[in-house]
């Protein structure tokens, strides 16, 4: 079962610095890692949060990249200024050695596309130059696999699905929410105070299945609910469930929504 996220371009606006904002992101980004997330949607909630939205799909992006691709992908911009804050993810796609010796055939790494007098290669980050055949374009971001080790170093190009670790999340930006559900094929859970109380038998049928699941939260100010307005009614495959149904709390935001939404599901999956 593939898990994906949608939250919605107003998720940090409860927060009004840039470097709170910054750490709200790397603590989603977090989250998502750690659940083995494939895709998360950023859909705009009907408000205007364009600063935010571009903020928070780059940052998610960026955590997402290997460090060593990050200077050749992300330029010098402002909506960095607090990357120092970002606390890495350390997913397999990440950990890769330096050392060109240690690459074993069928290692699979992360590189980016680069011309040298007319013949494309693929750095992958370890100080040599790989001739690459694939159809990446110059300057775009790869995943190949070794087809053969130290010393000759040939690769394959490789969708990530066919990798067997989990290799890092997708982002994607969606105009609004009903049309990403109305156009998921799958099952998707709604996150709501409104829903009923989730259960061990209700999460079980999702964990259980092999359709692709996807899990929307609400803003900092409005729910799911508020958000579909009428249009909840027209969207199929769709169960509105409660994770939190005892809080104490007036609000459980969205980080915490997040990380104890995927906590439960995934300790479901593995029981």
């Amino acid at each position: 079962m593939k898990i994906s996220i949608a939250i919605p371009d107003s998720a940090l606006s409860d927060e009004s610095l840039k470097i709170d904002k910054t750490r709200k992101i790397s603590v989603l980004a977090r989250a998502c890692a750690i659940f083995k997330t494939d895709t998360i949607f950023v859909y705009q909630d009907g408000n205007n949060y364009q600063q935010d939205r571009n903020l928070l799909v780059m940052i998610l992006r960026y955590l997402e990249t290997p460090q060593f691709l990050r200077r050749r992908l992300f330029p010098k911009m402002n909506d960095l200024k607090f990357a120092g804050v970002l606390h890495p993810l350390r997913i397999p796609s990440h950990v890769t050695p330096a050392n060109s010796k240690k690459i074993n055939i069928g290692d699979v790494r992360e590189g980016i596309v680069i011309g040298v007098k007319g013949k494309r290669f693929v750095d992958v980050g370890i100080n040599q130059l790989i001739p690459f055949f694939g159809a990446t374009y110059i300057g775009k971001r790869t995943t190949v696999q070794f087809k053969e080790g130290h010393p000759k170093l040939s690769v394959k190009e490789v969708n990530k699905d066919e990798v067997s670790d989990y290799w890092g999340y997708s982002v994607k930006e969606r105009a609004n929410l009903f049309s990403l559900m109305s156009e998921w094929k799958g099952n998707i859970i709604i996150t709501s105070r409104k829903g009923k109380a989730a259960t061990k038998e209700q999460i079980s049928k999702y964990t259980k299945s092999d359709e692709a699941l996807l899990i929307a939260f609400g803003s900092p100010e409005k729910g799911i609910h508020e958000i579909l307005g009428g249009k909840r009614k027209n969207i199929q495959n769709a169960k509105s469930l409660n994770f939190f149904p005892h809080q104490a709390t007036e609000t459980v935001r969205l980080e915490e929504a997040l990380i104890g939404t995927l906590a439960i599901i995934n300790a479901q999956s593995t029981s």
